[in-house]
């Protein structure tokens, strides 16, 4: 009898308990519709409401220091109704704005130009290789780690590439080709907000973390910057862990492998080299990178730098910072060009166009994602539902005493428990953030604070969720290796990374933050000061 490793409830290995909840989780994840439908659903929730609250007078004190709700009345604000005549010459007037001026549709689409030239160059699977396959055995298990960290910057690159490499390796080197395909998942996954450069996730949810704290201050900037310091420092936590869980707890639990236990004929297999060509590439996109570099530190870092703040001379608030899409846009583009030209895979300006009309085609499914989140966001906004939930749930945790940095451990907790069936960043940041980040602001935390615990959240949890774009590609790759490998037991083999992540990142977040003092990133408050 054959095993549909589809299925849960008919695979052998999935009971018990564990199994059980997990078949839950999968269960309910999928009585979700698809998150555009959902935010379609959430908007038309907002109108009805918004109406409803409307009626019964539903309002808060005004927290800010001068109000600007536009039914404010003795300090308090009021529910907008989207059901009245005022409501509907809105929704019409605004249905297009709403979109274009959505922050983070621009930004990620420009961010996502330059690194389609690296992507479709080679040069990032280029890179990837030599991380990878030029590491000693020793260390072969800290640079898979550490590759899949580095390559969200690129999004299905690391799922597409690495995570069959990694696998690949260690079966060449003896090893359980299951624990390479953890390590690498673990990388990408677990720890994918973590990364030593700004990648296309930051301008995504500084965005969305921007659009959520204007509700309170309409003046609040948040760019993609914000967290650097952090998920830097966290991009060596995340190495270290996951080396030590593949290595001190997943690859014993696996045990010696037995070739017999693939579905397919394994053979000799191998990765291949990086060729001299993509060496030399490598090697000049790297100096390439280095001079724009040198030019972007001219800009700013001499105080006659012409990015520097204009007013105060200083490099908080400067065209620097604002403009660091602009500087992803570069830092890709040149040097997958460059890479290009020099390994043979691209040779004329049409190669680079062909590049960035690839990257934006893949993108279809995210405007349209876009286009409802945005309408959610300014519903929540205009109608001052945001306002009032927000000030209402910091009055609720000041009374229960929650009002202290420990908040944050719940506050990660919620997001990785809502990450289980709400696997997109962008999809359950556009719905959390309207709520959390009022609400936290209202206790005395700053939005850049609050999007950095939230990332937390959002990674750790990638790793156990079958509602994960990538994860029915992980165990397709998986029952390569081991026939009738069931959804629980990929699972469970990640399940520590989960949790030793969670502790271990949470942990460097109290520290970092609370304990040390550090700022999450280049300007970034930590509490908030009307």
């Amino acid at each position: 009898m054959t095993t549909d490793i589809n299925n849960p409830q008919e695979n052998p290995e999935n009971k018990g308990w564990f199994a059980k909840f997990l078949a839950t989780v999968e269960w309910l994840g999928n009585l979700l519709p698809h998150p555009i439908t959902l935010f379609a659903l959430f908007c038309l929730f907002i109108v009805l409401f918004s109406g409803f609250a409307e009626w019964i007078g539903m309002s808060v004190p005004d927290p800010r220091p001068e109000g600007s709700s536009k039914r404010e009345l003795d300090g308090l604000i009021q529910v907008n109704s989207l059901m009245s005549a005022e409501g509907l010459r809105w929704i019409v007037q605004n249905l297009v704005t709403n979109f274009t001026g959505f922050t983070p549709l621009g930004t990620v689409l420009v961010a996502l130009l330059g690194v389609s030239v690296a992507e479709h160059s080679g040069m990032l699977s280029a890179l990837m290789r030599s991380l990878v396959i030029g590491a000693s055995k020793r260390m072969v298990t800290v640079m898979i780690v550490f590759a899949g960290v580095v390559s969200n910057t690129a999004s299905e690159l690391g799922y597409v590439v690495l995570i069959p490499m990694a696998a690949l390796i260690f079966h060449s080197l003896g090893r359980h080709p299951l624990a390479g395909l953890a390590a690498a998942f673990a990388g990408v996954s677990a720890g994918y907000s973590a990364n030593l450069l700004i990648g296309t996730v930051d301008p995504l949810l500084s965005g969305i973390t921007q659009e959520a704290a204007q509700m309170l201050d309409p003046g609040y900037l948040v760019g993609a910057e914000v967290n650097w310091y952090f998920m830097m420092a966290s991009t060596f936590l995340i190495v270290i862990m996951g080396a030590f869980v593949t290595e001190k707890i997943v690859e014993p639990r696996l045990g010696p492998y037995n070739s017999d236990e693939a579905s397919i004929e394994l053979g000799q297999q191998t990765v291949d080299a990086v060729t001299a060509a993509e060496k030399k590439g490598l090697r000049m996109a790297g100096l390439s990178f280095l001079i724009i570099c040198a030019v972007l530190a001219l800009t700013v870092v001499p105080e006659w730098g012409v990015l520097r703040n204009p007013d105060t001379g200083g490099v908080k608030n400067s065209p620097f910072l604002k403009g660091i899409v602009v500087y992803i846009f570069i830092t890709f583009a040149i040097p997958g060009f460059v890479y290009g030209k020099v390994a043979g895979t691209m040779k004329s300006d049409r190669d680079v166009i062909d590049a960035m009309s690839k990257g934006m085609s893949s993108m279809g499914m995210y405007i349209v994602l876009v286009f409802f989140a945005a309408q959610f966001v300014a519903f929540f906004k205009w109608t001052n539902l945001g306002t009032v939930m927000a000030v209402k749930g910091a009055a609720m945790l000041q009374m229960l005493g929650l009002d202290g940095p420990m908040i944050f451990v719940f506050f990660i907790m919620v997001c990785g428990m809502v990450n289980l069936s709400l696997g997109s960043a962008s999809a359950q940041w556009a719905v959390t953030a309207p709520i959390f980040v009022p609400m936290l602001m209202l206790i005395g935390y700053a939005p850049e604070t609050i999007q950095a615990a939230y990332r937390i959240g959002d990674s750790v949890t990638n790793v156990i969720t079958p509602m994960m774009s990538y994860f029915g590609l992980i165990l397709a790759v998986a029952t390569q290796y081991k026939k009738n490998l069931g959804i629980g037991t990929l699972i469970a083999t990640m399940l520590p990374y989960s949790i030793i992540f969670f502790v271990g990142w949470t942990l460097l977040f109290y520290l970092w933050v609370f304990v040390l003092g550090f700022p999450v990133g280049p300007g970034a408050a930590t509490y908030y000061n009307p």
